[in-house]
């Protein structure tokens, strides 16, 4: 069976930083297209970053630069190192995994069929 499990969410100030880590069972992430995505209230869920089976990683702009998500093989997990965290980083954080996803659709949530429950994540001013 499929799982994955975030951790590491919590309240940070604006300029802080936070680690979610997803830990996932059923499958191997160096095997899978995996991706964190987050959802703010009454915001779509959109993509943050995704590393693909082959190791390649791809962020949205807006998280270019502040944002690096890594591979840990040996526990199984992919973590998002967040740092200069603003107020608009404020959302539900999700890990998304999939087998494969096309190269067009890597920041598509759709693509992914295997989800965590969540974990948030807010930023004061």
């Amino acid at each position: 069976e499929v799982q994955l499990v975030e951790s590491g969410g919590g309240s940070v100030q604006s300029g802080g930083s936070l680690r979610l880590s997803c830990t996932a069972s059923g499958f191997t992430v160096d095997d899978a297209d995996m991706g964190w995505y987050r959802q703010a209230p009454g915001s779509k869920c959109e993509v943050a970053s995704v590393i693909r089976s082959g190791g390649s990683t791809y962020y949205t702009d807006s998280v270019k630069g502040r944002f690096t998500l890594s591979r840990d093989n040996a526990k199984n997990t992919v973590y998002l190192q967040m740092n200069s965290l603003k107020p608009e980083d404020t959302a539900m954080y999700y890990c998304a995994a999939d087998s494969w996803v096309p190269p067009m659709g890597w920041a598509v949530p759709s693509r992914y069929n295997y989800w965590g429950q969540g974990t948030q994540v807010t930023v004061s001013s």
